[in-house]
């Protein structure tokens, strides 16, 4: 994705930030917020110049801030500061992580509330306009002071040090590579490496990208549960509008809205109605409007926090406009901690129901009709067998990653910073339970198509046809013969998050909600 997003005149949305993470989308500062920068940059060099303390200015940070900075040491502690809290460990954190954090870090340097030159502002944007990623790692944030290790990484890529990711996602040393695209590292002036690290950039960037793939993935288990309903001989009554006028959450009702128009004009469902002897179906099959629906209001519960999030200027101590710099607690994470931490708990309970819809598939004692496995001469063949594990094995981690991170402070700071946020852990670990709900969700779609296919001749709705036409189409075969099975799902899984499946249905049903 190319294009232009312009900085400083307005917050930014979700999809912008998406665009700039996941894209080449060029960052373009507004020449108004510039002048605002400027204007309370002023402000900030009066007090550097002056005699009373200002944390940031002329002390020192956290626990140290009753030390005193004379003013031939100002400049120095800034560099200091950044050198000494880029002390991330473990693995590199991902490109389009590192690319959200820093930035929704430039728009609050937009905002002209945290007294940093313009000019620095500039600089930090070429770093990703020229697409150079610094190398953040997995572990040293606590989510207040914000994100202050993966921050200063960043930072430190600014004034020329330590490693970065090239355009080619080449590692190299940090100045050759501004040397390369003609870049000069910044020399911070007071304030400015405070101003550069202190924020909820990183959890906040993780939190708007598992949003953005989850207004998708709601989407596709409503379509792969749609899919299980018909191939178990399920009913579409339960989804009734009136029913669903009973309880009218708004994402119960979405979902069940969905639904109907999935299976509308089903053969299968229609034989099910004929089927005096079935009073009601499994709750995995008749509670998904319940279930996926509390998952979207979660959701948009989130993404409201994240609006918030997206309109805020996030540091310590702030500027403000009448000249005053206040500290404050904006940076704690807690907002941000506990909306990743819930939705968690969502996707974790999407995925349970979708592996509860895939089990009753392979079991013949429970799926009226279908075959052992969904394969033919079972006992020779196991069919999708293991792919059920696999599945459950993911539904058993997203159980553990539901466990909230957000209850979790450690002191820290010689006990100054004695409550934090772990909103970072929130974000990290609400990432891996999205990416595995992908995954359980495309075991589910290559279930629920293979028993779409042994209803034969009766056949599927047009919409879960047209899933099912999707899924054949990128190379998942149906049933028969065993063969090797993970290239398959890995196919079904990229057709899920990338957003494909739901395409290719909603050329059948229109939009869904």
């Amino acid at each position: 994705m190319t294009g232009e997003v312009t900085l400083g005149d307005r917050p930014l949305t979700i999809d912008e930030v998406v665009s700039v993470a996941r894209g080449k989308t060029q960052i373009v500062l507004s020449d108004a917020a510039l002048q605002r920068v400027s204007a309370t940059r002023d402000i900030i060099d009066a007090l550097a110049a002056g005699d009373v303390p200002a944390y940031g200015v002329s002390t020192g940070f956290g626990a140290l801030a009753t030390r005193h900075i004379e003013p031939a040491l100002r400049e120095k502690l800034q560099q200091s500061l950044v050198r000494s809290h880029a002390a991330g460990s473990g693995d590199e954190v991902e490109h389009e992580v590192v690319r959200a954090l820093m930035l929704l870090r430039l728009q609050t340097l937009m905002t002209g509330r945290t007294g940093i030159r313009a000019s620095t502002a500039v600089a930090y944007s070429e770093l990703l306009n020229h697409n150079i990623t610094p190398v953040v790692y997995e572990y040293g944030s606590l989510g207040c002071s914000g994100d202050l290790a993966p921050l200063a990484h960043c930072a430190l890529a600014l004034i020329g040090e330590g490693v970065v990711r090239d355009a080619d996602g080449v590692l190299r040393e940090t100045g050759e590579v501004l040397d390369t695209v003609g870049l000069q590292p910044v020399a911070l002036a007071a304030k400015e490496g405070l101003a550069l690290i202190n924020g909820t950039d990183g959890m906040l960037g993780m939190l708007v990208l598992a949003l953005a793939d989850l207004h998708v993935l709601v989407r596709a288990a409503d379509i792969t549960a749609a899919m299980s309903i018909e191939a178990l001989m399920g009913t579409d009554r339960p989804f009734a509008e009136d029913l669903m006028a009973l309880r009218p959450h708004p994402g119960q009702t979405a979902s069940a809205a969905n639904l109907r128009r999935l299976l509308a004009g089903s053969p299968i469902v229609a034989g099910h109605r004929r089927d005096d002897r079935r009073v009601q179906d499994a709750y995995s099959l008749r509670c998904t409007p319940q279930v996926h629906g509390a998952a979207r209001d979660t959701v948009a519960h989130a993404a409201a926090v994240a609006d918030v999030e997206l309109r805020s200027a996030i540091d310590n101590p702030t500027v403000l406009t009448d000249g005053r710099v206040e500290s404050c607690g904006h940076f704690h994470g807690a907002p941000v901690g506990f909306a990743c931490d819930f939705l968690a708990i969502a996707a974790a309970e999407v995925g349970a129901i979708a592996e509860r819809r895939t089990d009753r598939l392979l079991d013949r004692t429970r799926s009226h009709g279908l075959p052992p496995f969904l394969v033919e001469d079972a006992g020779v063949n196991s069919g999708l067998m293991l792919a059920q594990y696999t599945q459950a094995a993911m539904v058993a981690e997203n159980r553990r990653l539901a466990a909230p991170a957000s209850v979790d402070s450690v002191p820290t700071s010689a006990m100054q910073e004695d409550h934090v946020s772990m909103g970072w852990g929130a974000a990290r670990k609400l990432r891996q339970s999205v990416a595995n709900l992908g995954r359980v969700i495309a075991c589910e779609l290559v279930g629920a198509a293979r028993g779409l296919e042994f209803r034969r001749p009766l056949a599927p709705a047009p919409a879960t046809g047209a899933a099912l036409a999707a899924l054949r189409e990128v190379g998942v075969a149906g049933a028969g013969d065993d063969r090797w099975l993970a290239p398959e799902l890995a196919r079904a899984e990229e057709l899920v998050i990338s957003g494909a499946l739901v395409h290719a249905v909603e050329a059948t049903t229109g939009p869904l909600g």
